[in-house]
């Protein structure tokens, strides 16, 4: 599949279907665009910047709270800047409150996940950028349902707006709160929406009214190997935290479990990885899903620290082993604890600092690759 197929794809995909675009909301527009919308709603343009605040800075998007628009348009002003783009149909808890995955229903119909974790020094949410997803990948339970449509910048925005006014309002135990970090490791695949996903990182990062005033090393972008996207990332200027979800160091097992790498090989995706490290200074993660007796050798615990030291040992990747999570009628479960210690030893000899994610929200399917949006 070419680059250019891949860019094309969704955009063909949704033609197909007949599917209607989301409706305009103001995190979907940039500067000059919010100068135009204030002019055709018949107001100036500082109204705009009145809204944006209180949606970016305040974290509001009732007409009421917004006192400062006139009383006679203020509801006309609000509902065609900030249309609701996403309603809850679910809130499920876990970790006594501190991890919250809701679903949400789009203004279509398709459904999406998002995920909120409160840590003792840290918020996170993970948001999805596609309803569904279109890489296949096997142990996944995304993606055994197939891509649905692309997101919009706003629809993605909006998930990290709720998250922020939730732990702002105190909503999560441990009082209210700030949300710090963001992480596209929900539903679909980051790179395959490029232009939505760049457009909500940098409403993230702009500072406030134009945005939220994230930091964006406190991004993550994870992706399963779009190698042109990640050499696109490159060149963006946004020095967010790449995480290239690997789970196989070499191409035959790879093939099975990314099918992507049919086109974009292992050595491809680590390469575009290690050039993003090196021209952006920023360290990758390397995912790897520890799934028993398919991808947890001991040997391949080896090669994958020498592919990784192969490009030099200069701290330019951190691997992140994930123990498996259950999905319905996978045929696969999680290492066992040996398996994975062992595998964490065999890196570490190799100078290649790796961790065991903390798995969160496994028991309400909101762990990594568990999303799969079910209204049941």
């Amino acid at each position: 599949m070419t680059d250019k197929e891949i860019k094309t794809l969704p955009l063909v995909f949704e033609q197909r279907k007949g599917l209607k675009k989301p409706p305009r909301h103001l995190a979907d527009l940039s500067a000059d665009e919010r100068v135009v919308a204030a002019e055709a709603l018949g107001e100036p343009a500082y109204r705009v910047k009145q809204v944006a605040t209180h949606y970016f800075g305040r974290l509001v998007n009732d007409p009421a709270e917004m006192t400062d628009l006139p009383a006679a348009s203020r509801d006309r002003i609000v509902g065609e800047l900030l249309p609701t783009l996403l309603n809850p149909i679910r809130t499920l808890e876990a970790d006594k409150g501190t991890t919250r995955k809701t679903l949400w229903r789009l203004f279509d119909g398709a459904l999406v996940e998002s995920v909120l974790m409160r840590y003792p020094e840290r918020a996170t949410i993970c948001v999805s950028s596609q309803a569904g997803c279109g890489m296949a990948c096997p142990f996944c339970a995304t993606g055994q349902g197939g891509l649905q449509r692309n997101m919009s910048t706003a629809e993605i925005i909006d998930q990290v707006v709720d998250g922020a006014r939730a732990m702002a309002r105190g909503e999560i135990p441990g009082g209210p709160g700030r949300l710090s970090n963001v992480v596209f490791m929900g539903m679909g695949e980051p790179m395959a929406n490029y232009k939505a996903v760049i457009g909500a990182i940098r409403r993230m990062v702009d500072p406030s009214p134009d945005g939220l005033g994230m930091s964006a090393r406190n991004i993550t972008l994870s992706t399963v190997g779009l190698v042109p996207r990640i050499r696109q990332l490159t060149e963006e200027g946004i020095p967010v935290t790449l995480a290239l979800s690997l789970h196989a160091p070499d191409d035959e097992l790879r093939n099975e479990l990314v099918p992507i790498n049919t086109r974009w090989s292992v050595h491809e995706a680590v390469e575009a990885a290690w050039d993003y490290a090196r021209k952006t200074k920023r360290r990758v993660s390397i995912e790897y899903a520890m799934i028993k007796d398919i991808n947890d050798q001991a040997w391949r615990a080896d090669l994958l620290g020498d592919v990784l030291q192969s490009y030099g040992d200069w701290g330019w990747v951190h691997v992140n082993l994930i123990p498996l999570n259950p999905t319905p009628g996978s045929k696969w479960t999680a290492s066992r604890p040996e398996d994975e210690d062992e595998f964490v030893r065999r890196l570490i000899a190799k100078g290649i600092p790796t961790t065991v994610r903390d798995t969160r929200g496994s028991d309400i399917d909101g762990a990594c690759g568990q999303l799969a949006a079910v209204d049941s």
